[in-house]
């Protein structure tokens, strides 16, 4: 079985709609436990207005605090030009820019239309290549738009062409409202992968009907590579409506460490973190390892 990569999206997508606004130290105490637990590639934050996204308002300072590793690969998410290079001043090692498959999505999100949104793209990445920066390409909306219905496979597949033109490091195509079921979803990963190679596909899936961990098991099957997660399963986008949680990281990372799939993270350190962190937001979180605990559980020395 391959190495699964799993890109921690917790301290972006996971708190970007949340009401519970962290504080910087604490975002930034987030981010060092998921070190801890082995991620290796993490979205510190994203760079957007904040009057919009107010849980981003302190991406400047999260790039200024977090503690510089060879090892880890900071990401910040951009939705435009200005957004690329608030992040390249302020130091990110990547720029994760951000297109829609559907008119009436990138429209609500960006305020452009989808094709506009993915020459954005492409202009980010120039930029990031420009200024010594790796940079990847997200296709949001691949599986379903809230506004549009139904979004074209072979759309998607025509953007991820034109994206992978502009020399990403990976496409990646994103289930942002949880409506994709497993069989499109190998079907579409099939399809990108074979349309970008020799790019690898990155993916990310929402749990908002329950088919996140499903979807997850079928795209690594289908060829993708890396898997964007949240951990504690948090997660929504502002605009898009009733978009819940991203797929819990502890939870990915249990079903394919017991599948063979190596993540190459510490699953019992993941729900430390997860049980940290639903102490800070104050609720319980959605994710369903850290309830469960892990299997088989680890001898207590009273039990020995």
């Amino acid at each position: 079985m391959p190495q699964i990569e799993i890109v921690e999206v917790g301290p972006r997508d996971g708190l970007q709609n949340e009401s519970v606004l962290l504080s910087t130290e604490q975002k930034l105490e987030f981010i060092r436990r998921a070190i801890e637990a082995g991620v290796r590639r993490i979205e510190a934050a994203s760079f957007v207005s904040p009057k919009l996204v107010p849980q981003m308002a302190d991406a400047d300072a999260i790039a200024a605090g977090i503690t510089r590793r060879e090892d880890v690969t900071y990401i910040g998410l951009v939705l435009n030009k200005r957004g690329a290079l608030r992040a390249i001043e302020a130091g990110l090692d990547e720029l994760g820019a951000v297109c829609a498959a559907s008119d009436g999505f990138a429209q609500r999100n960006q305020g452009q239309s989808s094709d506009e949104s993915l020459t954005m793209c492409c202009e980010v990445v120039r930029l990031a290549r420009q200024e010594g920066r790796r940079s990847q390409i997200t296709i949001s909306t691949a599986f379903g738009c809230p506004f549009d219905g139904e979004v074209d496979p072979q759309r998607v597949v025509q953007m991820a062409k034109i994206a992978a033109s502009a020399g990403p490091l990976e496409v990646a195509i994103a289930d942002t409202i949880g409506a994709a079921a497993p069989r499109e979803v190998a079907d579409l990963v099939a399809r990108v992968r074979a349309a970008i190679a020799p790019l690898p596909v990155r993916v990310h899936f929402h749990n908002t009907r329950n088919t996140g961990l499903a979807n997850v098991w079928a795209a690594v099957n289908a060829g993708a590579l890396t898997v964007d997660a949240s951990l504690g399963g948090l997660g929504g986008c502002p605009f898009a409506p009733r978009a819940t949680g991203n797929v819990p990281t502890e939870d990915v990372i249990y079903m394919l460490e017991r599948s063979g799939y190596r993540t190459g993270l510490d699953v019992d350190k993941a729900i430390q973190t997860v049980e940290w962190l639903a102490s800070a937001m104050g609720r319980e979180l959605p994710g369903m390892l850290s309830r469960a605990g892990n299997f088989p559980p680890k001898a207590r020395a009273a039990d020995i």
